[in-house]
């Protein structure tokens, strides 16, 4: 296995982004050197205003009804921990590389396996809590 760091976008590191197939996901955005080097060896590359990012993810259901775990997730101290992680964490992220064959088509993929936040963004979800910061309610 192998670790990346980066700054993570649009992570669903504990709870499955459920959009679409429900799959646990962090978009990485790495610097210029690594995102070409692992668009040399035939990944996808994402650019995204932020920089160049790497797709990594995890598929929750596997073959024959098998349910994959979530990825683990720690903090700097290598504690788990289980927190929302913000758009723009400073992050570690280790995943493994593999090949994929599917409908005639072939590519390669980022199995993401753990996260390590070294510098965490509070992730807010827009529940609408500030209306009532001052215990004032409509």
């Amino acid at each position: 296995m192998a670790i990346l760091e980066g700054t993570a976008y649009w992570a669903s590191i504990t709870t499955p982004n459920t959009t679409y197939e429900p799959v646990y996901t962090v978009n990485l955005v790495v610097d210029d050197e690594t995102a070409n080097d692992f668009a040399s060896r035939g990944h996808t590359v994402k650019q995204m205003d932020e920089g160049p990012a790497l797709i990594m993810k995890r598929k929750v259901n596997g073959p024959k009804g098998m349910v994959r775990p979530a990825p683990r997730l720690f903090d700097k101290d290598k504690q788990e921990i289980s927190t929302a992680v913000g758009n723009g964490s400073q992050v570690r992220v280790q995943f493994n590389e593999y090949d994929w064959e599917y409908a005639g088509k072939q590519g390669k993929g980022l199995d993401l396996q753990a996260v390590q936040v070294m510098n965490l963004v509070e992730y807010r979800n827009g529940d609408g809590d500030e209306f009532f910061t001052d215990g004032e309610e409509f």
